[in-house]
């Protein structure tokens, strides 16, 4: 595995790989790498002749400075998990080398980015663009991978790629969980012992919804969840929304589109945890 710091010396690797005909991968993460992320490199593994990592945690994409400052660093486990799974090229960078200059760019995406965490954290999705972006400039992938935990995110991604009318295949990848039910996150290494305890009932709430939903309306289902998950000590629902899963709009009825999401954002203490659910599909 070549571990790269430098953008130039990034390109010239692909050209490369491009020369011979290969197929190329992406893998943009953040670091703080766990069996999720490494689900992702498993699967450009088996699509790709070349799989690149991106391990960058951008800065532009932070609305809270704090949330940034306490964000997880573990650049050599990183590494040592990338190289155990084959991964052809890992990209480390400095912000220095990726931000040379400030990105200025303002990304307009329409409805998808506006509503959920584009409400919630302004600024957020722009950023994500700006590194996403500059990423596909870099490296010129076939096909880019994304977690479905971060499932906005992905179509706010798709918006980009069309806006910008890229040649490249997003591909969505299932929540990977632990053995309790919580989806995998960076963050929840900043979990107490407590919260630890009472998160994964995020998840058990949204399945016993389904069955839930079967009987109830929507707006019955989302206060439903709301309050099973609030009783909870040391949990606090910030938003969820049931949506159609293409648009990200909210739904009044179940029978307002064929596929119906349920994307949720909980504080477990001080950690914002995310998840979602089918409904319809």
């Amino acid at each position: 595995m070549k571990i790269i710091t430098k953008v130039d010396e990034l390109k010239n690797a692909v050209k490369a790989y491009r020369h011979e005909g290969k197929t190329i991968g992406l893998v943009p993460t953040m670091g703080a790498l766990h069996g999720g992320h490494k689900s992702l490199v498993d699967r450009a593994r088996r699509e790709n002749d070349v799989v690149v990592v991106s391990v960058f945690l951008n800065p532009t994409q932070f609305n809270n400075k704090e949330d940034l400052r306490t964000y997880p660093r573990t650049a050599e486990a990183d590494a040592a998990l990338l190289e155990g799974c084959g991964v052809d090229i890992a990209f480390m960078p400095t912000v220095a080398d990726v931000y040379p200059e400030p990105d200025n760019r303002v990304f307009h995406l329409g409805p998808v980015a506006e509503v959920m965490e584009g409400a919630m954290r302004p600024g957020h999705f722009n950023g994500v663009c700006q590194i996403v972006s500059k990423l596909f400039a870099m490296v010129e992938p076939d096909r880019a991978y994304f977690g479905e935990k971060d499932f906005q995110q992905i179509a706010v991604i798709r918006a980009m790629v069309e806006q910008l009318g890229l040649k490249l295949q997003i591909v969505p990848c299932p929540v990977v969980r632990e053995d309790d039910g919580l989806a995998k996150s960076s963050r929840n290494v900043r979990l107490t012992p407590e919260v630890r305890k009472v998160a994964p009932n995020i998840y058990r709430v949204l399945r016993e919804s389904v069955d839930y939903s079967k009987t109830h309306t929507v707006a019955e289902t989302h206060d439903w969840v709301v309050e099973q998950i609030n009783a909870y000590p040391l949990m606090e629902v910030e938003y969820f929304s049931i949506c159609d899963g293409r648009t990200l709009q909210p739904v009044d009825q179940w029978t307002d589109t064929p596929y119906v999401v349920g994307c949720i954002t909980v504080y477990c203490g001080d950690v914002r945890e995310i998840d979602n659910i089918a409904y319809r599909k």
